[in-house]
């Protein structure tokens, strides 16, 4: 089963990819995760990569295709895969269509408001970077780590002037794939209020619905 996972920032997508990868036999694959291995690796890609990290730019969008073709048409991706952070545009989708079918797009959706609550009262041990939430799982000390005595922060890009522009940003670029896929009765949209395991859940009995 090919997939791809769309939604904003606090959604949990990356929560539910973990969780979706074990479940589905699938490996959960992710630009990030790409980038980081072939620059470890030291491929022509990831040499490219590399240079373009270290000078502050932005992966361009070619390269960024050539890196998950390459992880697509490998003998780990033969039998589906989650796809996690590409496509981000509408160019690299329709790049992406050249050669790969996908089966289904699952859209994990939130609500503004909520995604403002979960993103802005994150907070992390500057120590050992255990995560905690102001509203729903503060430290038992203020500011005092539980499990290390370090101090809990909030980071610059939790901040809720930051949290709102990563909203912004997402809405302007990433969610008109919400509406190219749809278009091509791929889209499945899924409430992404619930906790991580309920909403997984749902997410399988869909998937198997819909591959019957």
């Amino acid at each position: 089963m090919k997939l791809i996972f769309l939604g904003p920032p606090g959604a949990g997508k990356g929560t539910l990819s973990a969780l979706a990868k074990e479940r589905l036999g699938i490996p959960h694959i992710s630009t990030g995760d790409l980038f980081r291995a072939a620059i470890k690796q030291g491929t022509p890609l990831g040499r490219q990569v590399q240079e373009i990290v270290t000078s502050g730019g932005l992966v361009p969008d070619e390269l960024t295709t050539a890196i998950v073709r390459e992880k697509l048409e490998s003998p780990e991706a033969a039998a589906g895969f989650i796809l996690d952070g590409f496509p981000r545009t509408v160019p690299q989708a329709e790049a992406l269509e050249t050669f790969c079918r996908i089966d289904h797009v699952v859209s994990f959706e939130l609500g503004r408001e909520e995604l403002m609550n979960r993103l802005g009262g994150r907070m992390v041990c500057k120590n050992c970077g255990a995560v905690y939430h102001r509203f729903n799982r503060p430290p038992t000390v203020e500011g005092v780590c539980d499990l290390c005595g370090g101090q809990v922060v909030v980071r610059p890009d939790d901040e809720p002037a930051a949290v709102a522009r990563r909203l912004d940003l997402y809405q302007e670029q990433t969610a008109p794939l919400i509406a190219f896929y749809d278009q091509r009765g791929l889209l499945r949209r899924l409430d992404a209020a619930p906790a991580p395991e309920e909403v997984l859940e749902t997410l399988i009995r869909m998937l198997e619905h819909l591959e019957g």
